[in-house]
């Protein structure tokens, strides 16, 4: 699972551009959001394979801004990620919803788990509990492989419905008729954990990553 969410430390600057310190306080920090999303104005929308090919350039480079690190790191986190993306994208049924407003601001993607087993959806059937079974047998069970958002979006407003990845996981199930959405998560990455359970992702089983399971992967789900 991609959650490309890092905090990226920061200089406060004062308005003439100086630092800010104890003599030079730095401009007001804004009140928290209430109401209506101000961010409403980012415009959701799916691409065809042909789009997403022809974007994959903008894709690569929201990936690595979104990634932290120096230039070096980038590269190689744009690399590694494109040439998943490229796997992913013929997979049946492959969807990917960016999120803009003036420049592309997130993605999210993923694909329907095969109706006749999980076993096609990167050996997802050896995580998926007894309980999920019957909604993979239907065809209605949704892998989502990928959110990658600005690190606002995991620090302010993740209970709201506006929160952007938030819009974007529902409309990925809701766009494919999905009972259930699932992903797996590495159990050490506490950081992806806890922004996906912000946003309403939960542990497949009781209150735990299902420790009793092998592998270094834990099941979490979404429920449109």
């Amino acid at each position: 699972m991609t959650v490309n969410v890092p905090v990226r430390p920061s200089t406060t600057t004062a308005p003439d551009g100086r630092e800010a310190g104890p003599d030079r306080p730095g401009p007001r920090r804004p009140r928290p959001e209430r109401g209506s999303s101000p961010l409403a104005g980012e415009r959701v929308r799916p691409l065809t394979r042909s789009q997403i090919e022809d974007r994959f350039g903008d894709l690569g480079d929201l990936y690595a801004q979104t990634s932290g690190g120096g230039p070096r790191a980038w590269n190689e986190a744009r690399g590694a990620f494109l040439r998943q993306l490229a796997t992913d994208v013929r997979r049946p049924g492959f969807s990917l919803l960016i999120a803009e407003s003036t420049v592309l601001t997130g993605c999210a993607y993923g694909y329907p788990v095969p109706g006749a087993g999980a076993a096609g959806a990167r050996g997802l059937d050896a995580y998926l509990p007894r309980s999920v079974l019957p909604v993979a047998a239907s065809g209605r069970l949704f892998l989502v492989s990928g959110i990658i958002v600005p690190a606002r979006v995991r620090r302010r407003n993740q209970d709201r419905a506006w929160n952007l990845a938030r819009r974007l996981q529902k409309r990925l199930l809701t766009e494919h008729d999905s009972a259930l959405g699932v992903t797996l998560v590495d159990r050490t990455d506490a950081a992806t954990v806890q922004a996906l359970r912000a946003w309403g992702w939960r542990y497949a089983e009781g209150d735990t990553l299902q420790a009793s399971l092998l592998g270094p992967y834990g099941v979490l789900l979404l429920r449109p």
